[in-house]
């Protein structure tokens, strides 16, 4: 037992436990459209889409997630628009606009001399570093981002599966898809505390992937993304407190792992 409460002993832990979760829950959720519309390449293309607007904002000495969530939701709605009605396919827009805001990003940030330091808690995570405020905005925009997938469940689910039927039953595809994926952005911003930028991508389609594996419908397969967006968290957290390093990256390790028990579970069924 005191390997389990020692690390809560800290309120810096319980606040980044806390946040761990409800992130690795959200990520893990959201990731499910990801994986079922084969876009794990937008995941990453949004979490580095991020750096222009964080730099600019550091720049300026701004908020560094208004930043981010301002310069995520502009290139998920410039994808939408550019692929809007086949103009050009999707995973082409998402390349061609995730290497110009990495590149800007990139020039952007370059122009700070201090950026190794100061910007380091973007690119990879500072769990450790969540503060209550921080928390309450984590918590906040997660139960929103949420909402709106209730809320949405039933379109999100047609246009997913069978445009064919979005179109007969008049629904909004192209508002829907780009509801989507400003709020795959948001979640995406929402991560950084506690994964980074690095590591954003990650948490969107592992959770997902390994609950594809052993799932046959939407709703059971959210459910156990989420569940081990939440076990990956907290197994994260501990090895990173007992181990000293990184707190994302534990916690994207763990999630691979479970994902490699998924897949050998799968194949060991199947024969």
């Amino acid at each position: 037992m005191d390997f389990l409460l020692e690390p809560l002993t800290y309120q810096f832990m319980q606040r980044g436990l806390i946040a761990s979760v409800i992130v690795g829950i959200l990520c893990a959720v959201m990731g499910t459209y990801v994986v079922l519309r084969g876009m794990a390449f937008l995941g990453d293309a949004m979490a580095h889409a991020i750096l222009p607007g964080v730099a600019i904002a550091y720049i300026f000495q701004g908020d560094l997630l208004i930043g981010a969530g301002v310069a995520a939701i502009l290139v998920a709605l410039s994808i939408g628009f550019f692929s809007k009605a086949g103009t050009i396919k999707e995973d082409t827009a998402i390349g061609i606009l995730f290497a110009a805001a990495l590149s800007l990003g990139v020039a952007l940030i370059s122009t700070i001399q201090t950026y190794a330091v100061d910007l380091s808690h973007i690119l990879f995570g500072n769990v450790l570093g969540v503060s209550v405020s921080d928390l309450w905005l984590i918590a906040g925009l997660s139960f929103l981002i949420l909402l709106t997938v209730g809320i949405f469940y039933k379109q999100f689910l047609v246009i997913s599966f069978d445009p064919v039927l979005a179109a007969t039953l008049r629904l909004p595809a192209e508002l829907l898809r780009n509801l989507m994926l400003i709020l795959l952005s948001l979640t995406v911003v929402v991560s950084l505390q506690t994964v980074g930028v690095s590591l954003a991508a990650a948490m969107l389609v592992t959770p997902a992937a390994t609950a594809y594996l052993i799932t046959k419908r939407l709703f059971p397969m959210m459910l156990v993304s989420a569940l081990i967006g939440a076990i990956s968290s907290i197994v994260g957290l501990y090895i990173s407190y007992y181990f000293n390093i990184v707190s994302g990256s534990a916690i994207v390790l763990t999630a691979t792992l479970l994902f490699l028990l998924g897949f050998l579970y799968k194949r060991v069924k199947s024969i």
